[in-house]
């Protein structure tokens, strides 16, 4: 894997691919909220070999600083764009955890019928019919409560509340421990992330997904309601839904062999 950059009026992102052959699938790998590139190290060491990989670090995250954190859900679905684009990728298929799942769908709403196929890890609908008001008003307020936590306290309690496994809990520790220099600006990154998905889904407009859809949920996942939004979700528009068993919000950091076995079930 090659780590490159973007640059963007607000900061630069780096990514990272493989050597991209234009006959090959591509994997798109987005990582949720204060997660990076190495939320999915067990999937990209095993599809490298088979496709075309790309995984970035997300604006304001890790690699991808410093950044103006006052960017959109549909800034961050136009980067992306511009880097495929870049890298000659077309119909690509999208991997998104949690964040990266809402990052997917509005790169739905903004490029219609330019994706091959959607996995969603642990993330839900951005669409607002899903949502209460109160729900929408809590995403918008949650730097103080951040602000309030110890920060060796917070690193602790926000990897197990991602994960269920050791691996999964170190993993997400290593991704918190980018932010030692600064705490402060990592209560600011998640309370952006919420505030631009609260606006996102305020918004009410359609994300509709036109190609074919997989969920997948730890059954384990603490995070929210992300259990209730995905049987509802699935429900609805009649997607199909892995519930993964033993696993938390990162799934696949907890079960990478369900997972890897499910999306090579989709490349084939």
């Amino acid at each position: 894997m090659k780590e490159k950059t973007f640059p963007t009026p607000n900061g630069t992102i780096h990514y990272w691919t493989n050597d991209i052959l234009p006959e090959r699938d591509t994997l798109v790998f987005l990582p949720g909220l204060t997660a990076d590139h190495r939320l999915f190290d067990l999937q990209v060491s095993v599809f490298e070999d088979q496709c075309n990989v790309l995984v970035w670090d997300a604006p304001g995250h890790a690699a991808s600083r410093p950044f103006e954190l006052d960017f959109s859900l549909k800034d961050k679905a136009v980067w992306l764009h511009e880097i495929l684009v870049e890298e000659g990728i077309e119909k690509p298929i999208l991997v998104g955890q949690s964040m990266g799942g809402y990052v997917s769908q509005a790169y739905f709403q903004e490029f219609p019928e330019s994706v091959k196929y959607f996995i969603s890890i642990d993330s839900a609908s951005l669409q607002r019919k899903y949502y209460t008001a109160i729900e929408i008003w809590l995403l918008k307020h949650t730097e103080t409560m951040y602000k309030m936590y110890p920060w060796e306290a917070l690193k602790r309690d926000g990897a197990k509340g991602c994960a269920e496994t050791e691996y999964g809990q170190s993993m997400m520790r290593k991704m918190m421990m980018e932010y030692d220099d600064d705490p402060k600006y990592y209560c600011r990154l998640t309370s952006h992330g919420y505030k631009m998905l609260a606006q996102a889904v305020a918004l009410d407009l359609p994300y509709r997904i036109d190609c074919p859809v997989l969920l997948i949920c730890g059954d384990k996942d603490k995070a929210g309601s992300a259990k209730r939004y995905n049987l509802r979700w699935a429900e609805t528009e009649a997607y199909r839904l892995e519930i993964i068993p033993g696993a938390g919000h990162n799934s696949n950091t907890d079960c990478p062999e369900i997972i890897n076995s499910l999306i090579s079930s989709i490349l084939k």
